[in-house]
């Protein structure tokens, strides 16, 4: 007997109870809890069998899922998947879990017989594995699935991403902010940061907030210009989230704020009060990172690719949920 499957509910009670319990603990599961050596490189999307990338909620779970079990490997697949390959899972492996969803609209008579759309959606729960569990795996997703070395000049990649934006960017003062009434983003000197990467992780940040103005992404939450509010604290996860996903397509190691550390607390209690908030929130923050890297004529998907993968694809699998 096989067991049921969890209900959507009962998935995004299951997440965000993990999420929320890595916050309460200090820890955001989006960003890695260590200095990296040398050799790792800077933290990236994981990847699919395909080749290509995952996207919003799926990269938290699995950097999470990454972190707390000391993987090194970014590539993750199903069972299924791995044996199309001829590679071997063991049996006792345990595996982390991804979610695949999807609105579509259907038509229902209404209750005078006139015809009604309506928006429906489902959620549907899959077990992947590793790559460091996979044995056997052919020489093209072995590299795929080595951790990415640093790029010969990744600030040099960030910052001609950022200038394709076409955002207003000021320097000066202590402050970095973004200014919606008057849309301007505003960062102090370069010279000011600890580090190149601290810089382009903050431009990042505040870029997120840029996306958000009623001109581009039109992305409002109720109360959001309120210091404090829950609107206000929701913002900001969207685009600490956003900044993580920029900077792991960059090849840039995002960074730890002083200034937000006040927000854990807050995050925790608005993803508490509604389970389907952190599924919101890392889907905003994918909207805004998709926006920018469109601005700049680039695919987080294209441009993540191994050289042999450019098909979207390895070892034959075609591109997928999983």
């Amino acid at each position: 007997m096989t067991n049921a499957s969890p209900s959507r509910s009962e998935l995004y009670k299951t997440i965000t109870d993990r999420i929320v319990a890595a916050l309460d603990a200090g820890v955001r599961p989006w960003l890695r809890p260590w200095s990296p050596s040398p050799t790792e490189g800077s933290l990236q999307r994981p990847m699919r069998a395909n080749g290509t990338p995952y996207t919003g909620i799926n990269v938290v779970l699995l950097w999470s899922e990454a972190a707390a079990k000391g993987y090194a490997s970014r590539l993750w697949m199903t069972r299924k998947q791995a044996q199309s390959l001829h590679a071997r899972i063991a049996d006792s492996a345990q595996g982390a879990t991804v979610v695949f969803g999807r609105r579509f609209t259907r038509s229902t008579s209404g209750p005078k017989g006139e015809l009604v759309e309506a928006s429906a959606g489902f959620l549907k729960a899959f077990t992947v594995y590793n790559g460091d569990l996979i044995d056997g795996l052919p020489e093209r997703c072995l590299r795929l699935a080595e951790p990415a070395r640093p790029a010969g000049q990744p600030i040099h990649r960030a910052e001609c991403l950022f200038a394709a934006a076409g955002a207003d960017i000021r320097h000066g003062g202590s402050r970095a902010f973004y200014a919606p009434d008057l849309d301007f983003i505003q960062l102090p000197p370069f010279d000011a940061f600890r580090s190149a990467e601290s810089y382009a992780a903050t431009k990042a940040h505040e870029l997120a907030h840029w996306t958000g103005h009623r001109a581009r992404l039109d992305r409002r939450f109720h109360d959001c210009k309120r210091f404090g509010s829950d609107g206000y604290a929701f913002e900001e996860l969207v685009a600490e989230l956003s900044a993580a996903f920029v900077c792991a397509d960059l090849g840039i190691e995002s960074e730890v704020r002083a200034d937000h550390e006040a927000y854990l607390g807050h995050w925790v209690s608005v993803l508490r009060n509604d389970t389907r908030n952190i599924f919101t929130a890392a889907s905003h923050a994918q909207r805004a990172a998709d926006f920018l890297l469109a601005a700049a004529g680039r695919s987080a998907a294209g441009d993540a690719l191994h050289p042999d993968c450019t098909q979207a694809r390895c070892g034959g699998l075609e591109r997928s949920a999983v």
